[in-house]
């Protein structure tokens, strides 16, 4: 059964100034796959995140998300609507209810009427467990609530990919859990998802594939079975012995 890739990376490259980030990467992510991105701080993790959500332009190379060419700035914009990103921070509004958060961009980006945008976002809150917190405010709520009104803002537009760029780590230990529960869920569901974490128990858990960077180039990837339990890279090898013994 061979079905076009969610997502396609071909020799692309990034650089910040003079320095090289992601240095000539090819990938794909299939529809329904859970693709777990790891490695140390300046891999260029979290820059192909951002590339592949439309947040970044390539300096060379072409990235194809659901049949849009991100490669290309004249179609980039097509993206909006496909793809749901959920950062460290949650970056919602204080001002706002958990509701107004959730519904801000179906009424003024998707121009839904505010019945609708409500019934919608009160879809997506049940589905991270926070229904019954619809009318609070974020200070009323711990962290790990407020970044799962995060995931259920992204959540309300409907997207068919979904991007974490590490969801879990402004998070008190003790919350991580709830958040990574709902992650679980979506990948449960089917849903498409890219993942930067420093979580290993969450990739190893519920990766498909776990791709481990280094450097700005994918040094090694597998099952979470073959990378945790039987890595060939030495850099590789490296890395979980020092994050797995934390």
């Amino acid at each position: 059964m061979s079905q076009k890739p969610a997502i396609t990376l071909s020799g692309v490259s990034k650089s910040f100034g003079a320095t090289q980030v992601i240095k000539t990467l090819s990938l794909e992510v299939q529809p329904g796959e859970v693709l777990v991105l790891i490695g140390a701080s300046g891999s260029g993790k979290s820059t192909v995140l951002r590339m592949m959500s439309g947040l970044e332009t390539v300096d060379d190379g072409e990235i194809w998300v659901n049949n849009v060419p991100l490669h290309d700035r004249k179609r980039s914009s097509e993206i909006c609507g496909h793809v749901g990103m959920v950062f460290q921070q949650f970056n919602l509004f204080p001002h706002k209810t958990t509701l107004g958060n959730v519904t801000l961009a179906l009424i003024k980006a998707r121009k839904m009427s505010p019945s609708a945008a409500n019934q919608r976002a009160m879809a997506a809150l049940e589905r991270v467990g926070l229904a019954d917190r619809a009318n609070h405010y974020p200070s009323q709520l711990s962290g790990g609530q407020q970044q799962r009104v995060a995931i259920a803002r992204a959540l309300a537009v409907e997207p068919k990919i979904m991007f974490f760029d590490e969801a879990t780590s402004a998070l008190d230990p003790e919350l991580v859990g709830e958040v990574t529960e709902v992650m679980r869920g979506l990948a449960r569901d089917g849903m498409t998802m890219v993942v930067v974490t420093h979580e290993m128990g969450f990739a190893r858990k519920t990766a498909d594939r776990v791709v481990f960077m280094d450097q700005g180039v994918v040094a090694e990837q597998g099952t979470p079975e073959q990378l945790f339990v039987n890595p060939q890279n030495p850099r590789t090898q490296q890395f979980l012995s020092r994050v797995l013994t934390h």
